[in-house]
């Protein structure tokens, strides 16, 4: 029991009961229930604190770890075309499910819609917009005001600048970057052990405020990620394997079984990496040359599982708020998952903190936003470890892809 309960997702299911209990029997106006919900704020608020810091450092690392971008070569342009392949495959089941099965609509009409100001919806006149909004002409005011799609779009131009400098002044550069990454890494870790705190507070003000209607939304919201997650890693990714190899999926998932059980069961791409360099080197029989280069690059910014769930979340959130996106809009979620997935870092439940720079990008800001997020967390930990495996996965079969355009024979 002991052990059990030394593991955050326990930690978190428990404080989510005790936090359904205490919400259903305390008294909103007690002061208990206020000190509750104050631990709830001060949680989300350490959650948006941690993201533009998060996705800077996080991008720009990733970026520059790429190496000089005219040397990329062959095997640079094949890696980043399939990484955004996938990407965008993912993007658009999470978008598509989430529009068919709808599981935000049982919730929809609910105080939450009464309450939202419709106004801090970002509603672009184009689609063309979209594009022209991401240049910043201050990107410390776009910082400021949270415009993740500006400040996304600076950071990736900055990291491809750093690439083309002098070793003399680039190396300074990437270290220090490199270091303040690991830093707010180990931030993020620390705000997310906090969650069980944090999600106790915002259950105890969902439940007192509300009605458990939120919590069968949730649960439809989690069969809808755990479909659209399913369709990818064993649909979508197997015939993209198949079309482009001629060799059975099925010999690739035996292969990289012990990867996708360590991305299963930890959480983290990153923590996972050595795992499946060895499987990838040792049984799908790819080069080290292919495998150095895709693999550690696929953990920082191939997030297929992560970018799925960041637009079906951002549509969930809408349709429980009883919004209904535009297509512009939608088409603002797209991008911004996409670029977002790019900068998720690879450690546990980074993924929800990512979340909110796609809800900002379409002008979600209201308070209701982040007890919606703060629910969703409630149920995390299984999606995370989901969508990790999918990560590991689809970064298993892009190296798998490459080495065998390549010419390697594999397996």
């Amino acid at each position: 029991m002991k052990i059990y309960l030394k593991q955050l997702h326990w930690q978190i299911f428990i404080s989510m009961v005790i936090g359904l209990i205490i919400g259903s029997i305390i008294d909103s106006d007690s002061a208990f229930y206020s000190i509750s919900t104050t631990l709830g704020v001060i949680f989300i608020k350490l959650l948006k604190m941690i993201t533009i810091p998060l996705i800077f450092t996080s991008i720009l690392t990733g970026i520059t770890s790429i190496s000089d971008f005219n040397q990329l070569g062959r095997i640079g342009f094949k890696t980043i075309s399939y990484y955004m392949l996938t990407s965008l495959f993912a993007i658009i089941i999470g978008l598509g499910l989430t529009n068919i099965l709808k599981p935000g609509n049982s919730y929809a009409h609910s105080e939450a819609t009464k309450v939202y100001d419709y106004s801090n919806l970002n509603t672009p006149d184009s689609t063309l917009d979209i594009f022209v909004r991401m240049i910043p002409t201050n990107p410390i005011a776009a910082a400021t005001e949270g415009d993740m799609l500006s400040i996304i779009f600076f950071t990736i131009l900055l990291g491809i600048a750093i690439t083309k400098l002098p070793k003399a002044h680039k190396e300074p550069l990437t270290s220090f970057f490199e270091s303040l990454f690991q830093a707010i890494m180990n931030l993020t870790q620390m705000i997310i052990k906090l969650s069980p705190i944090g999600v106790f507070g915002l259950i105890v003000k969902t439940v007192s405020t509300s009605n458990l209607d939120l919590f069968y939304s949730i649960g439809k919201y989690m069969i809808t990620i755990a479909i659209g997650l399913s369709i990818h890693v064993f649909i979508v990714l197997p015939m993209l394997f198949f079309i482009l190899t001629r060799i059975n999926p099925l010999k690739h998932f035996k292969a990289m079984s012990s990867a996708m059980a360590t991305a299963f069961s930890t959480s983290s791409s990153s923590s996972t990496l050595p795992v499946t360099i060895k499987c990838v080197n040792e049984n799908v029989k790819a080069s080290k040359e292919v495998s150095g280069f895709v693999l550690p690059m696929g953990a920082t910014i191939n997030m297929d599982g992560t970018a799925l769930y960041e637009c079906a979340g951002v549509i969930f959130i809408s349709q429980i708020l009883g919004i209904e996106l535009t297509i512009t809009q939608q088409l603002i979620v797209v991008i911004t998952a996409l670029l977002a997935s790019i900068g998720a870092a690879g450690i546990p439940s980074a993924g929800l903190v990512m979340i909110f720079i796609v809800t900002q990008a379409v002008g979600f800001r209201n308070e209701d936003v982040a007890l919606i997020i703060g629910a969703m967390l409630a149920v995390d930990r299984p999606l995370d470890m989901f969508r990790t495996m999918v990560n590991v996965t689809s970064d298993s079969i892009g190296t798998a892809i490459i080495a065998h355009s390549e010419g390697e024979k594999l397996y």
